[in-house]
């Protein structure tokens, strides 16, 4: 969340970020529940001191009663303060972070292209799309996933299986050369945790798995397990941040994601992620958030994969993020571009919320910035490289870099 002082004393700016991320927020509530709030403060403290004062003397049986209608009016305090406290968090926590001056302003539409990678493949036979493919191979089953689990939901099988090791393995040997260190986490996170990282565990809007009569959810992504993992701690990130680089399973609702560019394995509901995440001194973040992008430029460059970059608009940002990158590479299912990582720089919006710090040169403790990079996805990257790389014979070209993970080979049959 932003800081309470800073939003309170630049009221219009916050609007106008609100409305270029094409959100609404009630800023006027914000406002009168602090004022309320505070006010509710001043008047129990005054109230616990007196009691404090009452109880170091011996009462009189007058004082009792003054005590008893002070503890009366103490609790009745108290619970008005929660009541407000309730409806004033919820506002609060609804106020996405500020966005970079350079990120474009407006809806998807307007994110900006700033790079392009490679161009864009032609074949002269009739090209297949990686669910044809994979289906006719045996590779993948979509519809015994569907009896066992339901739709959406399928087996990996023999080739593909090993792609996507493979893929993923690719990607860790990358990332730990950049330093990054490698951690499995959990696939579950306390709703404490998905409300600091900014996911919403709960409601109608949630893409989250909550496990019944429990605080737990599925994650959707090791963003959230590796952002708890050092919640509540001072961190040592005045000179080297701390990098890791994170597997795990993900799963998602994708509720109403359903349509002509989301079939096969570009949405589905559980999937094998490598995710980057770091936390750093916020004068790095900058240098650092073009570090994440440049490493996932170097696992699809090693991939040979056509894609393109692109500068996230406001309205796409999502509330934790100040500004993000996305690469979308080539997808013939999609006779386009189709999103295969994001880097966001999230500043100190999650750190604040989970409480995560660190002492500056000057001894005091401020809130780290945190940042986060898809590394591998093994929903999306198989589509682009199966898609992209495929051949005239039935079979997929692999590229060089990979072929170590692949026993040395140069085709997939």
């Amino acid at each position: 969340m932003l800081d309470k002082q800073f939003i309170l004393e630049n009221l219009d700016a916050v609007a106008k970020n609100i409305a270029d991320r094409g959100m609404t927020v009630d800023l006027e509530s914000f406002v009168a529940l602090d004022k309320k709030r505070k006010e509710i403060l001043l008047v129990l403290e005054e109230k616990r001191s007196q009691r404090n004062v009452g109880s170091k003397s011996k009462p009189t049986p007058e004082m009792i009663e003054q005590m008893k209608a002070i503890g009366a009016e103490i609790k009745t305090l108290e619970v008005d303060l929660a009541n407000v406290d309730e409806k004033f968090l919820a506002v609060y926590q609804s106020i996405p972070n500020m966005s970079h001056p350079d990120s474009p302003i407006g809806g998807e539409d307007k994110g900006k292209e700033i790079e392009v990678v490679g161009t864009i493949p032609t074949f002269d036979f009739d090209a297949q799309t990686h669910e044809q493919w994979l289906t006719q191979k045996g590779y993948l089953d979509f519809e015994r996933g569907a009896k066992v689990v339901g739709s959406k939901f399928y087996f990996s099988k023999g080739e593909l299986v090993k792609m996507n090791l493979a893929i993923l393995q690719l990607g860790i040997d990358i990332a730990e050369k950049h330093g990054f260190e490698l951690v499995e986490t959990p696939d579950l996170a306390k709703n404490q945790i998905l409300e600091g990282i900014g996911f919403q565990p709960r409601g109608n809007e949630t893409q989250i798995y909550s496990i019944e009569n429990t605080d737990l959810s599925l994650v959707g992504t090791a963003e959230i397990t590796m952002g708890g993992y050092h919640s509540n701690e001072v961190l040592d990130v005045v000179e080297k941040p701390k990098k890791y680089v994170a597997l795990s399973h993900c799963y998602r609702t994708e509720a109403g994601a359903y349509g002509k560019t989301s079939k096969g394995l570009y949405r589905v509901h559980q999937f094998t992620k490598l995710e980057m995440f770091i936390f750093c001194n916020p004068k790095q973040s900058p240098e650092l958030h073009q570090e994440l992008l440049a490493i996932e430029k170097e696992i699809c460059d090693a991939l040979e994969l056509s894609y393109h970059v692109i500068d996230i608009a406001t309205g796409d940002l999502g509330s934790p993020a100040s500004r993000k990158f996305d690469i979308e590479a080539y997808m013939h299912m999609k006779e386009g571009y189709g999103e295969v990582t994001s880097a966001s720089n999230c500043t100190d919006y999650q750190s604040r919320r989970l409480k995560i710090k660190y002492t500056n040169e000057e001894g005091k403790k401020k809130f780290v910035h945190t940042l986060n990079g898809t590394a591998v996805v093994t929903s999306r990257m198989p589509i682009a490289l199966i898609e992209q790389h495929q051949k005239a014979d039935g079979s997929v070209y692999i590229p060089e870099k990979l072929r170590p993970y692949l026993g040395g080979r140069s085709h997939i049959n």
